[in-house]
């Protein structure tokens, strides 16, 4: 897939302004852990600048790690009294460069202990009304997509869990601010939908989960 496959590009509409703080565009059913784990990896990574790579993260659940590895809990910060109700991320070792990063997810299946995963992925987003215009051969799509005057370079941050909650953060580098990332359950339904994937029973099909899980 390219950089602005629609099944990989946010859903932003015409009238939905960069500006718009997370407070006003989130999903009121959004689940507030994943929520919160979200936009503290948007903030991570936002801190680092633009222009890197895509990245994987599993989601545990934070008590469940206090009690499981206290050792890893301490050097992280966390403890019993922070742990109730929330997910902690943990960063995994970088997929194979090699392969699109939605190709690479397609052999991730993670561990029961794992709640849920997230990805930070960064795309080229075009206007609707280019769609008929894009070639049909990847790499002048991507030649098109670039030399665009109307593209945005948008940031995804993306995460579901097992129980079916999902919820995104999306930063726009010509709006490159806290207050005008973007959030909501469901502004990049493909990734959700790969990632979710990847939380299916590892039972139910090979996988590599071991090599995935720090």
């Amino acid at each position: 897939m390219s950089e602005h496959d629609p099944d990989l590009s946010p859903e932003l509409s015409p009238e939905l302004s960069p500006e718009l703080s997370p407070e006003l565009t989130a999903d009121l059913d959004a689940d507030p852990a994943l929520a919160s784990a979200v936009l503290e990896i948007e903030s991570h990574i936002a801190a680092e600048g633009w222009d890197q790579p895509a990245r994987l993260y599993a989601l545990v659940d934070t008590a469940a790690l206090v009690e499981r590895e206290p050792a890893l809990a301490a050097a992280m910060g966390l403890d019993a009294s922070s742990a109730h109700g929330s997910l902690t991320p943990i960063e995994q070792d970088q997929l194979p460069v090699d392969l699109p990063f939605e190709i690479a997810l397609e052999s991730v299946l993670w561990p029961p202990e794992v709640t849920g995963c997230a990805a930070v992925v960064e795309r080229l987003v075009l206007p609707p009304d280019a769609d008929p215009l894009i070639p049909s051969d990847p790499a002048s799509a991507e030649r098109f997509a670039r030399e665009h005057p109307d593209r945005q370079d948008v940031r995804i941050v993306a995460g579901v869990t097992r129980a079916g909650a999902t919820y995104c953060a999306l930063r726009l580098r010509a709006h490159d601010d806290d207050q005008s990332v973007v959030g909501g359950s469901d502004l990049v339904p493909g990734l959700l939908e790969l990632l979710g994937a990847t939380l299916e029973d590892p039972g139910a099909a090979p996988g590599h989960e071991g090599e995935k899980q720090r």
